[in-house]
């Protein structure tokens, strides 16, 4: 036999973990785990080499399978694309097993060569980015072991994540039923202790199933699924082991023996994809410039958990603390029904029994305690002259912008760093606080409102109220873009209506576009994106294909009634008109009361479009710290520092500025690229953690009242149109009369509100960018429906009910764009 890295067959006792590209995935796999010692049959593998001649070399497959004893063989694919810690690749490919003789040998790797192009594995490469001219087939030829029993072992339950529970899958006989999913197999969940014998398999193969689990997962480094067989001696043996590759990462250890709990909280600033590192670290940065060093890593440590890039925050002392877990799940609500109703089980969860103990320290409430004086003032004077405090908000938010930008062009890297930590400055100064006061007033006031009609109006009718709302810097984003729009000629709009938005875009850059009035748009809003708290992404004035496919939309719109300055007036007059209904309501039924509450209307009018604006002040820093950034990252890839200027992004500050001393930080960014791109893929993100992995969520059925998906009403109103599901919307389109369903939006989303006919997010919150929008433009809006994307269609019908907070499936999708 051909043995070593040149040969086209390869003993499996002399294949490692690094022999990929040769030896594929599942032989890369399998020989690793015969040198740990572990039980593998014994077998060989046809390599990549084989395979790239496009010939089996027939002579030493079969010199190899006399060397082995003859008989009996499984014949596997090993890909160089499978078993990878990012694609299982699990059924894509071929397998053969009681094969026997030379001529059904040879045949059957000829056969695992052409599932390489089959079109389960070519329709898998495409869903998972993998380049086809650079996946490789080998073969593996392993004894066929005589099973009384086999199937599956997950080292850590892939439904609920839960790494505190193994599962097995078993069946009689070799296994393949319950791999293909033929068989009705036994189904065991091993937890803390094992359960009577059941089925197929007894308390003793159980045992020896989870401690067998346990070893291949510490070898490995991560929960494993491994194809086992016991046979009728019984031996247990290992057929195969690949990485679990659903999973999602685990939070930070704690350090503790108890249950932790952590809910997402970055779908409410719209972000379901994963911070950059450096995006990540900019948060950090920006809570120590507010609250000092110290301060600001105990508050991140349990209010802000970095989990592979996703933004959750730690309850769990919250949940245990006897003085504030009855009110967890209320403060939940904000987060969405979906957050509340996981809070409300955990409170009957003997692991989050009540403790004593505040779950917020002594020197945090004293920092609560001195902002009372300051609150109360800011708030004041917002209510008392609201126009001079929205003037003086937009105004400081002018000054950070201006500041933002250095006054000279820095000399060094060293500098262009120190500027880029420094732009963040502009956002923790007492300034900034005049934009915050009159924001949270408007919530404030927008709350008592509803508490003092409570009674007198509709829920929907307080909704309608928000409607229309000015001095919405989103808003008038929007309409700015909407103008641009309404002026161009017909030349122009054919131009823009044609060509795909990324085109356009090189060719603005270009300055190869007639004059369209962007570049004012841009200059006024450019430092936008979708996402655009996370510095890693790019804003809007390095790449506007966005803008040109949100223009696009708006090209769309032939009913001028339905153009969105018309929406938005028509929003505002009916929310002026129920303003004056409820005023007079109110007066009417109780004076005193009536006259407060309209107090409060229309201080909510004046002041809670203001809601947006603290946000965008935060843009123009951000913006310039990625400026700063890039320039840094240009230098260090020139250095050899790193590959390439953007993969700055991919390294904390504290690691940028190392590479700025002089370390080398190629690998480093290239291993953090790598996971970022693997949770940028990831379609679900779990709303609610615990500290084992178990999704909160996945242990709970969803809900489902008369054949309709439930969720949260958060714009009043119904729709009923198709849907567009969109999971990004760089170059996104929705016709008039669309519904957008989308798993979470922000600002960046909103160009798109304004052809559509309603909105469904799978997270999100009322006072959420997306919904506070979407009521301005006066569309139905429901938020936090679990799994939408997934289960609604492009092109389907569907009725939104924005204020039952309903969506009732229609006729199945059509062919659509």
């Amino acid at each position: 036999m051909s043995t070593g890295r040149d040969g086209d067959v390869v003993d499996l006792a002399e294949v490692d973990a690094g022999m990929v590209e040769l030896v594929g995935g599942k032989a890369a796999g399998l020989g690793e785990m015969v040198r740990a010692g572990f039980p593998v049959p014994g077998g060989f593998c046809v390599t990549t080499r084989a395979h790239r001649s496009g010939v089996v070399p027939v002579a030493e497959v079969l010199a190899a399978y006399r060397d082995l004893g003859s008989g009996r063989v499984a014949v596997r694919s090993s890909s160089t694309a499978e078993d990878l810690p990012d694609a299982s690749f699990a059924g894509q490919h071929d397998t053969f097993l009681d094969v026997e003789g030379p001529d059904a040998l040879v045949d059957a790797v000829e056969q695992c060569w052409a599932s390489l192009n089959g079109e389960r594995a070519v329709a898998y490469r495409e869903a998972n980015g993998i380049d086809h001219e650079s996946a490789h087939m080998a073969v593996v030829v392993q004894r066929m072991v005589d099973a009384e029993v086999a199937g599956v072992l997950f080292t850590a339950n892939p439904l609920t994540g839960s790494r505190s529970e193994m599962v097995v899958d078993a069946a009689p006989g070799p296994g393949t039923a319950v791999v293909d999913g033929s068989v009705d197999a036994d189904h065991y969940v091993i937890g803390g202790e094992i359960a009577e014998d059941r089925g197929c398999l007894g308390r003793a193969e159980l045992e020896s199933l989870r401690e067998f689990g346990f070893r291949v997962q510490e070898h490995f480094g991560s929960p494993q699924d491994v194809e086992w067989a016991i046979d009728r001696s019984g031996a247990l043996w290992a057929v195969q082991s690949r990485a679990i590759t659903t999973l999602f990462p685990l939070p930070p250890s704690s350090g503790g023996s108890q249950p932790r709990v952590y809910f997402e909280m970055g779908h409410m600033q719209g972000m379901l994809r994963p911070f950059t590192p450096a995006g990540m670290s900019a948060m950090r940065l920006a809570a120590e410039m507010w609250l000092g060093p110290s301060r600001a890593r105990s508050m991140m440590s349990v209010w802000v958990v970095d989990v592979s890039g996703h933004l959750y925050s730690d309850l769990t002392d919250f949940l245990r603390s006897k003085w504030t877990r009855e009110q967890v799940p209320q403060m939940m609500r904000t987060y969405g029904p979906r957050c509340e109703a996981i809070a409300q089980r955990l409170l009957e969860d003997p692991r989050f029994a009540p403790q004593r103990g505040m779950p917020i320290r002594l020197p945090w409430l004293k920092i609560l305690l001195r902002l009372v004086p300051a609150t109360v003032v800011g708030i004041g004077r917002s209510l008392a002259r609201p126009d001079a405090a929205r003037a003086r908000a937009f105004q400081r938010v002018a000054e950070i912008r201006r500041k933002s930008a250095p006054a000279s062009r820095p000399a060094t890297t060293a500098e262009r760093f120190r500027l880029a930590e420094k732009a963040q400055e502009l956002y923790s100064g007492k300034e900034v606080m005049d934009v915050i006061w009159p924001m949270m007033t408007g919530l404030l006031v927008s709350q008592l409102s509803r508490g003092l009609l409570r009674g007198i109006a509709e829920d929907a009718e307080l909704d309608t109220v928000l409607r229309g709302l000015p001095h919405n810097i989103t808003t008038m984003m929007d309409l700015a873009l909407w103008r641009v729009v309404r002026d161009l000629d017909d030349e122009q709009r054919e131009l823009l209506r044609s060509a795909p938005p990324a085109e356009l875009a090189a060719r603005y850059r270009n300055e190869e576009l007639p004059n369209i009035g962007l570049a004012a748009f841009l200059d006024e809003f450019g430092n936008r994106c979708a996402a655009e708290v996370d510095i890693g992404v790019p804003r809007w004035s390095e790449d506007p294909a966005p803008v040109f496919a949100a223009i696009a939309n708006y090209l769309q719109i032939a009913d001028q009634e339905q153009a969105p300055d018309r929406r938005f007036a028509r929003a505002a007059a009916q929310a002026e008109k129920t303003v004056a209904e409820l005023t007079a309501r109110a007066r009417r039924m109780r004076s005193v009361r009536g006259r407060l509450a309209g107090f409060l209307l229309r201080r909510t009018r004046q002041l809670t479009g203001l809601r947006e604006l603290a946000k965008f002040a935060w843009v123009h820093p951000l913006a310039e710290m990625r400026r700063q950034l890039l320039l840094v990252g240009e230098d260090l890839a020139a250095r050899g520092l790193l590959d390439r200027p953007g993969d700055v992004m991919f390294l904390e500050l504290e690691e940028i500025r190392a590479a700025v001393a002089g370390r080398d930080q190629r690998a480093r960014a290239a291993s953090r690229k790598a996971v970022h791109q693997r949770e940028l893929a990831r379609r679900q993100v779990p709303v609610a953690l615990l500290s084992d992995g178990t999704d909160l969520e996945a242990i709970a059925p969803p809900e489902v009242a008369d054949g309709a998906w439930t969720g949260l009403g958060a714009s009043p109103g119904t729709a009923t149109g198709r849907a567009r599901v969109i999971h990004d919307p760089t170059d996104a389109r929705v016709e008039p009369g669309e519904i957008l369903v989308a798993p979470t939006t922000d600002p960046g989303w909103t160009p798109l509100f304004m052809t559509a006919a309603g909105l469904v997010t799978e997270t999100g919150s009322p006072m959420a960018h997306g919904p506070t929008v979407a009521r301005e433009y006066g569309i139905p809006a429901v938020i936090c429906v679990r799994d939408a994307t997934h289960r609604i269609e492009t092109g389907q019908l569907i009725t939104i009910d924005g204020t039952a907070g309903t969506i009732t499936p229609g006729t199945h999708p059509l062919n659509h764009p």
